[in-house]
């Protein structure tokens, strides 16, 4: 450490040891004071105020006293240590019963006495308005230092809270200790009818959703800040709408679960986001996941540099792993994945796995040496429309990948396989191979003794190629929205729900399921377009282009005699996978033409997509 910066701690340190020995000074001269005008005070009452000089004298003196023993009795209890802060009720207790301590001290002192220099009820009378000076004069100095301790009037911004629950007066009370911050709070909204003119730190509760505009106008705030912790996307949606309308900034807090690693603060607050908008608030909130099983494990995850895997990372480091193994094909996916992690991306450790699915050898070479307990394979094709025209990608990657992968798990305690909505019926050839691979996993649990299983989620918010993601480049290109049809829905989760879902199933996952999370009721495309429209500082256009090839309507979660079964939690659903042999995807033949490549892909789902010409059949390839 630099001598100029050590000079500064120490001069800095010893700045706040005088200013406590100050104000430790300060508070005895208080109370002692206390002690003597409440004696004399109940002498003067006793005798309404008729007092010589004697009797007054020796109240004075006796209060002297008191105070003398008060000291000795506070030195034994530390309560002038800062063992409490002040003003706190931990505090009021302390001073309470060191009074209270000193009164029967000097009652049982004056009781046996003849002749008393004070009448009996002083100690107690005295000692009760004591205890009230010395209190007044702590509520007193802490009034003032909550007042300094609030944000400058001429720099912060006066702000609205929407929402005094435990998050929103956890963030109230963080803004009225931040004298540098930018936000100061001028009024709060909440819906509670039980917290009409609630007062916290001076903030007034000045209504609920209906008095937005009313509440605006009276403060004058530029800003209102959501901060109901767990919120659903209708009331999201009303407060903003009517914030916006008068003229007033949107900001929110985020939901609960991305705050349990620490108390809230002001930099909590952000912008709002799409996710925020769409409500998907609550599941996250209550779906709690265990992850116990995962410490010290050595963990494989491939497509580990894609938006799923790296999450997946990410959550599954704070598992406290043993090992944890990340595979990619894509080298500077790998590099930013290992920058995120570390805040470093050197390259050069054995945790990171440059190979690809399709390199059969390859990978049961690093599965054999490595030996991973559990392999999450989030690794995949997953653009619909580019795997419309180019079929066979999706059958060496995503079907003859996932089957080199399998065909190497003979030890693996866990094998979680990550699928789509677009398994449910699919009419797609993504659909079609992802249900293939869900078939695959449970064959595969039919033959290894670990545990084998799928999981299936649908749209991932602001994951890369997502809709959220292309409506966003859009608009930043001035360009307009283009959505397939007017009435197409999807279910829509964030990162953060998806990667939930894929630690629970690795917890509660049995051999052979597909996992289902409950998303909700599904969004309309149209809807989520004009959301992110109204957001961008200019009009932003949306244009309907029509359905592509393979594209639902509506998506299921659900396929043809799937049973929604709920066995081990609420929103997880456990749906039974009819097994596939492998010998039946070995015969397929990606070079062919890609009608053909689609159909038998549709015949192995047990969904005949068109005429299927059985000389496009080839002998087994070489795997």
């Amino acid at each position: 450490m630099p001598p100029e910066t050590e000079t500064s701690r120490l001069s800095e340190q010893g700045s706040r040891r005088a200013r406590a020995r100050r104000r430790t000074i300060g508070f005895l001269a208080t109370d002692s004071t206390a002690w003597i005008g409440g004696f004399v005070a109940a002498v003067c009452f006793r005798y309404e105020f008729g007092l010589t000089a004697g009797q007054l004298a020796r109240a004075a003196a006796c209060g002297f006293l008191a105070a003398v023993v008060h000291v000795a009795v506070a030195a034994v209890r530390r309560i002038y240590s800062g063992r409490h802060p002040l003003g706190s009720l931990q505090e009021v207790q302390g001073v309470a019963g060191t009074a209270a301590t000193t009164a029967m001290i000097l009652l049982i002192g004056l009781l046996p006495a003849d002749e008393r220099p004070v009448p009996a009820s002083t100690p107690l009378v005295g000692g009760a308005l004591a205890l009230l000076f010395m209190l007044t004069a702590r509520f007193t100095y802490r009034h003032r230092r909550d007042l300094a301790m609030r944000p400058d009037v001429r720099s912060s911004n006066p702000v609205l809270l929407f929402g005094l629950g435990d998050a929103g007066q956890g963030l109230l009370r963080a803004m009225l200790s931040d004298p540098r911050g930018r936000y100061r709070p001028v009024g709060a909204l909440d819906d509670d009818p039980d917290k009409r003119d609630l007062r916290i730190g001076g903030v007034r509760v000045l209504g609920g959703r209906r008095d937005v505009a009313e509440a605006v106008r009276r403060t004058g705030a530029t800003t209102v800040i959501f901060s109901v912790a767990n919120a659903d996307a209708a009331l999201i949606r009303h407060i903003r709408e009517a914030t916006l309308q008068t003229g007033a900034a949107f900001k929110v807090l985020p939901p609960v679960g991305d705050l349990v690693d620490h108390r809230i603060t002001v930099t909590d607050i952000r912008d709002v986001q799409i996710g925020d908008l769409l409500g998907r608030r609550q599941v996250v909130a209550d779906m709690q996941v265990r992850t116990n099983g995962l410490t010290g494990r050595r963990i494989l995850v491939t497509g580990a540099g894609g938006s799923i895997g790296s999450e997946l990372c990410r959550q599954l480091m704070k598992a406290d792993p043993g090992e944890l193994m990340m595979l990619d094909r894509d080298e500077s996916a790998l590099h930013g994945l290992q920058m995120s992690l570390t805040g470093r991306a050197m390259l050069d450790g054995p945790e990171l796995i440059l190979a690809d699915l399709r390199d059969d050898e390859e990978i049961r070479r690093i599965i054999r040496r490595r030996r991973p307990e559990i392999i999450f394979h989030a690794a995949a094709l997953k653009h619909l429309t580019l795997l419309e025209r180019h079929p066979g990608e999706a059958v060496k990657t995503n079907v003859w990948g996932t089957l080199s992968v399998l065909d190497a798990c003979q030890d693996v305690a866990r094998f979680v396989n990550i699928s789509t909505d677009k398994a449910a019926d699919p009419i797609s050839v993504l659909g079609y191979s992802k249900r293939i691979t869900e078939r695959l996993t449970a064959h595969a649990a039919s033959r290894f003794p670990g545990t084998f299983l799928s999981v299936r989620f649908g749209n991932v918010l602001s994951s890369r190629g997502s809709v959220v993601t292309a409506f966003q480049r859009q608009i930043e290109l001035g360009r307009p929205l283009t959505v397939t049809h007017p009435e197409v829905t999807r279910y829509l989760m964030t990162l953060q729900e998806a990667v939930h879902l894929v630690l629970q199933a690795a917890e509660i996952g049995r051999d052979g399921e597909a996992l289902v999370l409950d998303m909700g009721e599904p969004v309309r495309i149209a809807d989520l377009a004009r959301q992110l429209a109204e957001q961008a500082e200019s009009s932003v256009p949306i244009v309907y282009t029509g359905l592509r090839p393979g594209e639902k309507l509506h998506e299921n979660l659900f396929g043809t005699g799937e049973v929604d079964t709920r066995p081990l939690h609420p929103l997880v659903s456990h749906v039974t996978v009819p097994a596939l042999d492998p010998m039946e995807v070995s015969g397929l033949n990606p070079y062919d033409d890609a009608e053909k490549v689609a159909a038998q892909l549709a015949l192995l789902c047990g969904h005949p997509a068109g005429p299927v010409h059985t000389s496009s059949v080839q002998v087994p390839l070489s795997r």
